[in-house]
Order: C-alpha cells, then sequence, then structure tokens
C-alpha cells in the first residue's frame, strides 16, 4: 500500500484504519480519482419471478414490489430480464453464479471456475491490505472460487470478520478488549488522542469526512450488540443454527453490521472487492410474517400464503442491500469526486433462477452504481429470442476494472452498459 495515502491509528494491540483524505492524497492520486470497489451479494434460491422482475422494460419502469425497497436508487440501477448461464434446471447449479461453469465442467474453460470477484481481487489486491473479504451468517452457497478451483469461505462470524477488519488480537488483547468493553468503552476511546493529533492538521473537507467517520464507528458497535457474548467465541465449524440462535441480535442487526464493516472497508481502503451471501439454511423467522424455513418458502406450491413468505424474505434481503447502498452513497469520496456509490459496482443476484421450480434460467440479477449510465429494465433477449448469458455482463464489469479482456467463460461478447 502506498504510506501516503493510508493513516492508521494504534491502539489494543491492533490498528484502525481511516477513510482517505485529502491531505494525505499525492498529485498524482488526486488526479487519477478514488479507487473502484466491487461488492457482490448473492442467495442460493433466486428470485419469486412475479414478484421481482418489472413488468416494463425501459428506464421508467415500474418497480416491483421486491425491488421496491431500491426505488430511490432508480437513475443508478440496472436490472436484467432473461439473462443466465445456459444451464439445465436443478440444484448444485447455483454455485456457478459468479463463474458461469461448474467445477465438473471447469477444465474446458480459460478461468476454469474462478469467479468474477476472485478474477477483480487478483487484479487489484496487491493494491490494499486485503485482496477480498466476504462475509455469510451460514455456510452453503459456495459463491466464491479461487484460480485453483478452491471455494474461498466467508466470515460466518460478525465479531470474527469485525476483529479481522480492525484488530489482530492475541489471548491478552483479547483480555483488555473485554475490559474495554466491560467498561462500556470503544475502540475510538483507545486512539482518541491520534484521533485529535490528526484533526488539527486536516482541512475542513477531511474533518468532515473524519467526523462522519466517527459516527460511523460508533454506529457499527453499537449494531454490533451483546459484544462482550461474542468475544470468547469461535467461528463455527459444522452447523451454526444452535450458535446463531443464542445471539440476542436480530438478523436484521447482524446483516447490517456485516454491510456496515464492508463499507468501512471500502472507505478505509482496506479493500475494493468484497462478497456478502444469504446462505440457504439461515432462519428468516424475525423477519415479518415469515414462519417457515427459506427453502421451505421456496416449494409453496403457488399457495398466496407461503409465497407471501418467500416475497418477504427476498424484499429483506433486497432492504439490507439497500440500507448500505443508502449508507455507501452518504460517504463522499475525497475531492468532490461523487460518493463511495458512484465508485462501487454492486451485483446482486443468484446461480439460480427461481427455487420453487429449480430453474437455473432467467437468473434475477441487478447491477447498481460502479459510475454507469444505467439502463434501468432491460430485456436482455436477442432478436431470435435467445438469452443473454450472464458472462457477458462479467466481460463489461471486469473491462470497467480495466482489465483488458474480451471473454469470460461462456460469454460471447459484452453487455452495453457504458460508463461516464
Amino acid at each position: 500500500m502506498n504510506s501516503n495515502r493510508r493513516a492508521f491509528l494504534k491502539g489494543m494491540g491492533g490498528a484502525l484504519a481511516l477513510p482517505m483524505l485529502e491531505s494525505h492524497l499525492g498529485a498524482a492520486a488526486a488526479k487519477a480519482g478514488p479507487p473502484l470497489r466491487f461488492l457482490v451479494v448473492g442467495n442460493p434460491f433466486g428470485a419469486h419471478p412475479m414478484h421481482f422482475f418489472p413488468k416494463d422494460f425501459g428506464k421508467d419502469f415500474s418497480f416491483s414490489p421486491t425491488l421496491r425497497p431500491l426505488a430511490w436508487l432508480r437513475d443508478r440501477l440496472t436490472v436484467l430480464s432473461h439473462t443466465d448461464h445456459n444451464m439445465v434446471s436443478g440444484h448444485g447449479r447455483e454455485i456457478s453464479f459468479l463463474s458461469g461453469v461448474l467445477p465438473t465442467d471447469a477444465q474446458a474453460f480459460p478461468e476454469k471456475n474462478m469467479s468474477l470477484d476472485q478474477l477483480i481481487a487478483r487484479h487489484v489486491g496487491s493494491k490494499v491490505r486485503f485482496d477480498s473479504v466476504g462475509a455469510s451468517l451460514g455456510s452453503g452457497i459456495r459463491m466464491s472460487w479461487t484460480a485453483n478451483g478452491v471455494e474461498k469461505l466467508p466470515f460466518f462470524d460478525p465479531q470474527k470478520l469485525f476483529d479481522h477488519l480492525f484488530l489482530n488480537l492475541t489471548p491478552q488483547e483479547k483480555a483488555a478488549r473485554r475490559d474495554l468493553l466491560e467498561r462500556d468503552g470503544s475502540i475510538l476511546d483507545t486512539v482518541g488522542d491520534q484521533f485529535k493529533g490528526i484533526l488539527k492538521t486536516v482541512g475542513a473537507n477531511d474533518r468532515e469526512r473524519l467526523d462522519q467517520f466517527q459516527t460511523s464507528v460508533r454506529e457499527l458497535e453499537t449494531t454490533l450488540a451483546n459484544r462482550k457474548g461474542w468475544l470468547g467465541r469461535d467461528k463455527p465449524t459444522i452447523d451454526v443454527s444452535e450458535q446463531l440462535g443464542r445471539i440476542d441480535a436480530t438478523i436484521e442487526n447482524r446483516y447490517d453490521a456485516i454491510f456496515d464493516m464492508l463499507g468501512y472497508a471500502f472507505e478505509t481502503d482496506l479493500t475494493r472487492v468484497a462478497s456478502v451471501e444469504f446462505p440457504a439454511a439461515l432462519k428468516y423467522t424475525e423477519v415479518d410474517g415469515v414462519t417457515r424455513s427459506y427453502h421451505g418458502c421456496t416449494h409453496n406450491g403457488k399457495r398466496e400464503d407461503v409465497t407471501a413468505e418467500l416475497v418477504a424474505i427476498e424484499t429483506f434481503q433486497i432492504a439490507r442491500l439497500s440500507r448500505c447502498l443508502r449508507k455507501l452513497d452518504a460517504v463522499k469520496e475525497p475531492g468532490g469526486q461523487g460518493s463511495l456509490l458512484d465508485n462501487t459496482i454492486v451485483l446482486y443476484g443468484s446461480g439460480m433462477g427461481y427455487g420453487g421450480t429449480h430453474s437455473n434460467r432467467d437468473l434475477p440479477i441487478l447491477v447498481a452504481g460502479g459510475g454507469f449510465r444505467h439502463r434501468g429494465h432491460v430485456d436482455t433477449r436477442s432478436s431470435t429470442g435467445a438469452h443473454l448469458p450472464l458472462c457477458n455482463l462479467f466481460v463489461t464489469l471486469m473491462q470497467r476494472f480495466g482489465i483488458e479482456r474480451d471473454k469470460f467463460n461462456t460469454s460471447t461478447g459484452a453487455f452495453e452498459l457504458p460508463h461516464a
């Protein structure tokens, strides 16, 4: 990392990274502009088509029930209909979401089953502390794959993710941190004098950014409910359902904490590639109106009451994403170069179209942010009615990162999505 662009505050045996500041940017970095980031969010069962896909196309489309939490983002959003990996339907194929191929068929393709996020991480990872960061509240999607075809596991425990990004703790430092938490302390409190020192040396714009950053960190610590109880827990290794049931924080708070931490990692340039998974076994019964398992709701037999529960789960996922994007949009880049969202490509989707029929066609895909000139709701079918290979979109996203290639596994070209 370029030390001229990075600032860390030492405390509690670790390092708290600060956001990029105008006063720390060299002339070349300021001219180059903010870095581009990539956030991918996925689920294993796709979406109920009638409630996910808007009924009309174009930039003035009407938001569907599931996508309604994103209505505020209309001009910075593209929803793609009729795109997929052209696979025979069935469970087990959803792991192809970010690669376009199955591990058993990977040898025939140039990237094998390496996922898009890991390809981008390989391109930008040398510039940051963590080449990529993934998080989930359970295992199961198998969304992220390295160049060697090895699954890259996410953090299953929000507290583990917190420690990974904020602090590297020895057992002694864990004990010290526990003492701090018992005094209702804060990481910011431990670096208070250093923070004051930096505030004295920066301009008005940077002071505003640092004030916003302090607020974000305080909110994050509040969102991580029951921190003392989590401090001594090890990461679950097999069945996480029992551990999740013992955590007092709601599923909403836990996912908000995950998204907040990844936003922090983007803001402080700890990483430029992040992923969030909503796994199959996750319990959504805290969501209003949901009484069944996620998987059970997909097999609804077209019963309206069960379908309503499935749509509630899918809308919950979109609502958590929407909250994250609002927070990214509230963080302004140094030098007046847009918001964090303007410089973050966000991909939401699944390797399964609809779990109710085990269909792997017409995947629910949307792209937001990233400085694109967005197109609203797009019917991607060709003049002959053929579906667009999803890997065509991946070529476009790769090229946006400066990866000069015109092919990604099953792609046949690029999806037209120009950027400013």
